[in-house]
C-alpha cells in the first residue's frame, strides 16, 4: 500500500525525491573528498616503508612542517638507523589547476621505490638527468586531468619542469600529484634546505625506544613518532568531514522539513481515505506505520538518486578533484552508510509529525473532512486580497514551506556574513599597515604557501617612490588551549608592526621575544614577563596586543628572524606591504611590479583580501553550497505549491467558469508563490543570526571568526527568496492556467 500511495501522487513524490538527493550528492561529493585527503595522507605516510617519522611537533599540516636538512645526516649517523630519506610536500599551480599536490624525495630515497614508473622513466634514471629540463614524475591522474605525457612541459608557480615518466601508486591521492627531486621541490616552494619530514627505517623496529630518547636529546624542538600516529594527527581530513556533517545537517534540517511539508498534505489529502479505513478497522498505530513508512521510502529513493548524482558529479570534475584524492572510488561503504543514514534519520524526521497527526485522527471528523489544511473552519483575515487569505487559510503548510525558505535564505546569509568577515580581518591587515600596496607570491595557490625572497623585496624598497616594504611570514601551530595558534613574524621596527596596540607590557623589540593576542593570553594565562613554549622553542611575553581581528588576537607576533627559523624559511617571506612617498602612483606601481617582478603579484591594499586565492576558492564553495540550497529550496516551494493547485481545482474552475483569464489565474499562483517566499526570507534573516550565534558558542569560534554584515546581504537574501518563488511557483502557476473550467469543478 505504501508503494501505491507514492505512484498515485508521482509528482509529490518525485519532487521530494529530487529535493532530498541534491542533499545526499552534496554528502557524497565532500564526502568523497574527506575520504581522499584523509587517506592520501595515510598512503603517504604508512606507505613509505618507514619505521618512524621526524617532524616539527603540533603543526597544523605536513606542508607547515619544518626539519633543518642537516638533521638528516645525524640521523643516518645513528647505528640504529637503516635508511633516512626527507621529503617536502606543497601545494602549487600546474598549468590550468589551481590546486596541485607536488612532493619532493631525494632521487636515491627508498620512498621513491613505491612509486611504480608505467611509462618513460625514474627520477633516478639517467634518461631523467639528461632529459632537457627539470625532470618531474606525475602521477597516472594528474597526467589524465592536465593531458601531459612523457615529454611534455609542465609549469608550476613560475617554474617549468619536463615530464619524464608517469607512475602509480594505488593511492588517488598521489597518483593526482607529482614527485620531483627534493633540491627542486625545496627551491620551488622556497625552503633551501628545509624538509616538511625525515622517513627513517630502523635496523631493528625493537630499537624504536633508544631511538626516540635520542632524539628527544638531541632535537628537543621535534618529535619523533610512528607512521600511524603521525598520520592520525594531520587534521586536513578533519576539516572537510566538518564540511561534510555542516552539510549533512543542512540536508537533514531543509530536507526534513520538506518531507514534513510534503507528508503532511499528503495526509490533509487523503484526510477522509484514513477516515475508511480507520472505520474498517485499522487501529491509530498502523496508520502511523503506513505514513512514516511513506516518508521513509520515498528518503531513501532520494539517497540512491544522489548516490547516482554524487557519482555523476565526481565522474564530470573528475579533472578538478583527482588532486585531491576524490573520484567515484572514493565512494565507499563508510560513505554510502553515512548518507543513508542521513537519508533514514530525514525520513523519520519528516515522517513522524505528519504520521502522528495521521494516527490521531478520529473516523467520524476524518469522514465529514471537506478540504483545507486542518480540517477546522479558518477565520477570514481582515486585511489581504486572495494570495494572502489562501495562504492564511493553510496555515501549517504555509509556517513549514516559511521554515524551509528561512533556513535556506538564513545559511546563505550566514556564510555570506562569515566569509565577509574573514575577508575584512584580512583587508584589515593590510590597510591598517598603512600601506598602499600588498605584495604575495605570484600563481599560488594558497596563501600559507606564498614565499617571497627578501633581496625581491630589497629591490621593489630601492625603487624611489618607495617609503618602505615590511614583510610578514605566516604559520599556524595546534595547542591544546587554544585549538590553534597563528604565528606571525614582523620586523620589530618598520611600519607595519604598529597596527598591534599594545594594551599591556611593551612592543616588541629584539628577537627571542613574543608578543600575543588578548585572547591567547585569556586562554593560555599569561602575563608580560613570563615565558610562552611553542613546539619547544621559549620566547618571553613582552606584551599583549588587540587589533579587532579574532584569529590575530588568537596568536602572537615574533620577529621576523625568529619566525623565518622557526618555518625554516631563512630570507623569505608571505607577503608584505609597500609604503609609498605618494598614494596617488599606487597604481602605476602596482602595474610596474606585476610587469617587472613575474613571481610577486602587487595588489592595492583595498583590493588584496579579495584577490588572495583563499577568498576565490571560499567564494566558489560559498557558491556551489548556496546553489545546492537555492535548488532544495526552490524544489520545496514548488512541491507546496502544487500541492495547493491540486487541491484548490475546483475552486480554480469556479473562477474560470466565473470569466477568470488564464493570466489572471497565473498571477494569482505567482502572488502567492512570491508572498510565501518574501515572508520565508524575512524570516531567514533572523535564522542567519540565530546560526551565528550558535556557531560563535562553539569553543574559540567567536574569537576565531568575525561577522559582516552589509546591506549587499539582505539584498541579496531577499533575491534568492523571490528567486525561489519564482522558480517554484512558476510550474504550478502554469498548470492551474492549464485546467479546463468543466474538467476542474468535476475533480474530486
Amino acid at each position: 500500500m505504501i508503494i501505491k500511495n507514492l505512484i498515485r501522487r508521482r509528482g509529490r513524490t518525485l519532487l521530494t525525491v529530487l529535493g532530498i538527493s541534491i542533499g545526499v550528492a552534496a554528502i557524497i561529493i565532500l564526502g568523497a573528498l574527506a575520504d581522499g585527503l584523509q587517506s592520501g595522507y595515510d598512503n603517504i605516510l604508512t606507505g613509505s616503508k618507514a619505521d618512524l617519522v621526524l617532524s616539527q611537533p603540533n603543526s597544523l599540516d605536513i606542508s607547515m612542517s619544518s626539519v633543518d636538512e642537516d638533521v638528516g645526516d645525524q640521523l643516518m649517523a645513528m647505528s640504529e638507523v637503516q635508511a633516512v630519506s626527507g621529503m617536502v610536500q606543497g601545494i602549487v599551480t600546474a598549468d590550468n589547476s589551481p590546486y596541485f599536490f607536488i612532493y619532493g624525495y631525494p632521487k636515491d630515497g627508498f620512498v621513491l621505490d613505491r612509486f611504480q614508473v608505467v611509462e618513460g622513466a625514474a627520477l633516478e634514471s639517467h634518461e631523467a638527468q639528461s632529459a632537457r629540463g627539470k625532470p618531474i614524475l606525475i602521477g597516472t591522474s594528474a597526467a589524465e586531468a592536465l593531458h601531459k605525457g612523457v615529454g611534455d612541459s609542465i609549469r608550476l608557480s613560475a617554474t617549468v619542469f619536463r615530464i619524464v615518466g608517469i607512475y602509480e601508486t594505488g593511492s588517488a591521492f598521489e597518483d593526482g600529484g607529482a614527485v620531483l627531486d627534493l633540491q627542486d621541490a625545496q627551491d620551488l616552494m622556497g625552503r633551501q634546505r628545509q624538509v616538511s619530514l625525515f622517513y627513517v627505517q630502523l635496523k631493528d623496529p625493537s630499537l624504536r625506544e633508544r631511538v626516540e630518547r635520542r632524539a628527544e636529546r638531541l632535537w628537543p624542538d621535534l618529535s619523533l613518532s610512528s607512521t600511524t600516529e603521525f598520520a592520525d594527527k594531520q587534521i586536513m581530513g578533519d576539516m572537510m568531514n566538518g564540511y561534510v556533517w555542516g552539510i549533512a545537517g543542512l540536508a537533514i534540517i531543509i530536507g526534513g522539513v520538506g518531507m514534513a511539508n510534503a507528508q503532511l498534505m499528503s495526509v490533509f489529502e487523503r484526510t477522509r481515505e484514513i477516515g475508511v479505513l480507520r472505520a474498517v478497522g485499522w487501529q491509530s498505530w498502523r496508520v502511523l506505520l503506513m505514513i512514516l513508512g511513506e516518508s521513509i521510502v520515498v528518503s531513501i529513493l532520494g539517497g540512491v538518486l544522489g548516490v547516482g548524482l554524487g557519482w555523476l558529479a565526481l565522474r564530470a570534475t573528475s579533472d578538478v578533484l583527482s588532486a585531491f584524492g576524490a573520484n567515484v572510488d572514493s565512494i565507499g561503504t563508510d560513505l554510502l552508510i553515512q548518507a543513508f543514514s542521513v537519508v533514514v534519520i530525514l525520513g523519520f524526521v519528516g515522517g513522524i509529525f505528519p504520521a502522528r497527526r495521521a494516527a490521531q485522527l478520529e473516523p467520524i471528523e476524518a469522514l465529514r473532512y471537506e478540504g483545507g489544511s486542518t480540517g477546522h473552519k479558518q477565520k477570514r483575515l481582515p486585511l489581504g486580497g486572495m494570495a494572502v487569505q489562501s495562504l492564511w487559510q493553510r496555515t501549517t503548510r504555509t509556517l513549514l514551506t516559511m521554515t524551509a525558505i528561512a533556513i535556506t535564505v538564513g545559511a546563505i546569509m550566514a556564510l555570506e556574513a562569515i566569509v565577509g568577515g574573514a575577508a575584512d580581518s584580512m583587508s584589515e591587515m593590510a590597510v591598517g599597515s598603512g600601506s598602499e600596496i600588498m605584495l604575495r607570491q605570484a600563481d599560488v595557490s594558497d596563501t600559507s604557501q606564498s614565499v617571497m625572497d627578501e633581496q625581491d623585496l630589497n629591490k621593489i624598497e630601492a625603487m624611489p617612490e618607495v617609503q618602505s616594504v615590511s614583510g610578514v611570514i605566516f604559520t599556524g601551530v595546534a595547542m591544546p588551549e587554544t585549538v590553534f595558534f597563528i604565528i606571525q613574524g614582523y620586523a620589530p621596527h618598520e611600519l607595519a608592526i604598529r597596527r598591534f596596540k599594545i594594551v599591556e607590557g611593551e612592543p616588541l623589540s629584539s628577537n627571542h621575544q613574543i608578543i600575543i593576542g588578548r585572547a591567547a593570553a585569556e586562554a593560555l594565562n599569561k602575563h608580560p614577563g613570563e615565558t610562552l613554549e611553542i613546539n619547544e622553542s621559549r620566547y618571553k611575553v613582552v606584551g599583549i596586543y588587540e587589533t579587532g581581528v579574532g584569529w590575530e588576537e588568537l596568536g602572537g607576533v615574533l620577529s621576523l628572524r625568529d619566525a623565518q627559523t622557526f618555518t625554516g624559511k631563512p630570507h623569505k617571506v608571505t607577503m608584505a606591504s609597500v609604503k609609498l612617498y605618494d598614494s596617488g602612483q599606487a597604481e602605476q606601481i602596482v602595474d610596474y611590479i606585476n610587469t617587472n617582478f613575474t613571481e610577486i603579484h602587487a595588489s592595492l591594499s583595498g583590493d588584496f583580501a579579495d584577490q588572495l586565492p583563499d577568498m576565490e576558492a571560499t567564494d566558489a564553495m560559498l557558491g556551489a553550497i548556496s546553489f545546492m540550497t537555492i535548488l532544495v529550496g526552490s524544489v520545496g516551494i514548488m512541491n507546496t505549491m502544487l500541492m495547493a493547485v491540486l487541491e484548490r481545482t475546483r475552486e480554480i474552475g469556479a473562477l474560470r467558469a466565473m470569466g477568470w483569464r488564464r493570466i489572471s489565474v497565473l498571477m494569482l499562483i505567482m502572488k502567492e508563490s512570491l508572498l510565501l517566499s518574501i515572508l520565508g526570507g524575512l524570516m531567514g534573516i533572523a535564522v542567519a543570526f540565530g546560526l551565528v550565534f550558535l556557531f560563535q558558542l562553539i569553543p574559540w569560534a567567536a574569537e576565531a571568526m568575525q561577522t559582516t554584515w552589509t546591506l549587499e546581504i539582505f539584498i541579496r537574501a531577499i533575491s534568492v527568496a523571490l528567486f525561489l518563488g519564482l522558480i517554484g511557483g512558476f510550474y504550478p502557476a502554469f498548470r492551474a492556467t492549464k485546467m479546463q473550467p468543466v474538467e476542474a469543478l468535476r475533480y474530486e
